[in-house]
């Protein structure tokens, strides 16, 4: 499934211990299951109290709905005389918690195929957490625009509010694979963006462009809106403040006055599905 990220050449595991190209490049499998495929720094926001955020919002149920809708989108799709292993990737996968359910309710609701789910992600903190929880899955410290895998490798690749790549999305989709990619609706936490920046022009949001975007690279799409609205204790708001990217450009005191509270906030999403 391997490629090397710096010479492209095909990878074997080696004692168990390594990735291993056949120009030598080696890549060591960590204790805990990852492999950090990286081979430049990277900085970035997302840090581990953020995925801790993420992860406690995730297990509340929060984004159930939505995933809900992906994993019955991919059972549609992969057809009853489909057989073999389903591979999926979620690219830009955080703490690897959609991944996981997702490969769940597939695994539940359906015993021909064995499901392999891979997680790639630029944030080594978020494929930390991944690996520990979801050991039975891939995990990969990767950057998307050089993903250490080969041609046509996933059947289905997952883009959870994450942004995307779609030249290595092409590249790596099976000929009858399918991206499903999730982006926030026009209303998603408005509640929070009203708080946050009132009488600004980040009050308002628009996805039309991102839809715009994805329209050009796919000769067959579908899209669907999923929406509804959450209670939120005072505590999982403080969690969703903190993982949410919204807050990045508030100012610390209105973040602070706006946690505490209980709270009743709006999820909207846009599911977009590509075929090549």
């Amino acid at each position: 499934m391997f490629n090397c990220p710096i010479c492209g050449n095909s990878m074997k595991v080696e004692q168990s211990v390594s990735l291993v190209c056949e120009k030598q490049h080696c890549y060591d499998i960590s204790k805990q299951g990852y492999v950090n495929m990286l081979f430049h720094t990277t900085k970035t926001k997302y840090d581990r109290a953020l995925f801790e955020s993420r992860n406690i919002i995730s297990r509340s149920g929060f984004f159930d709905p939505m995933l809900e809708g992906i994993s019955n989108r991919i059972l549609q799709a992969q057809g009853a005389d489909r057989g073999g292993e389903l591979k999926i990737l979620d690219a830009g996968c955080g703490e690897g918690s959609h991944l996981m359910e997702v490969v769940s309710q597939l695994e539940e609701r359906q015993s021909s195929h064995k499901v392999l789910g891979v997680g790639v992600d630029i944030a080594k903190e978020g494929i930390v957490m991944a690996s520990k929880a979801g050991a039975d899955q891939v995990w990969c410290v990767a950057d998307l625009a050089h993903s250490p895998f080969a041609d046509r490798q996933f059947d289905f690749i997952m883009n959870i509010l994450s942004p995307s790549n779609y030249a290595e999305f092409r590249r790596l989709l099976a000929d009858d694979g399918m991206v499903i990619k999730v982006i926030p609706g026009d209303d998603y936490l408005q509640e929070l963006r009203k708080m946050f920046y009132s009488q600004t022009s980040k009050e308002s949001y628009s996805n039309d462009h991102t839809m715009e975007l994805f329209s050009r690279h796919y000769e067959r799409i579908d899209s669907e809106r999923i929406q509804y609205r959450v209670v939120l204790d005072s505590k999982r708001m403080n969690h969703l403040i903190n993982m949410t990217p919204l807050s990045w450009g508030a100012s610390p005191e209105t973040c602070e006055q706006t946690m505490g509270d209980e709270m009743e906030v709006t999820v909207d999403f846009t599911v977009l599905y590509g075929w090549n």
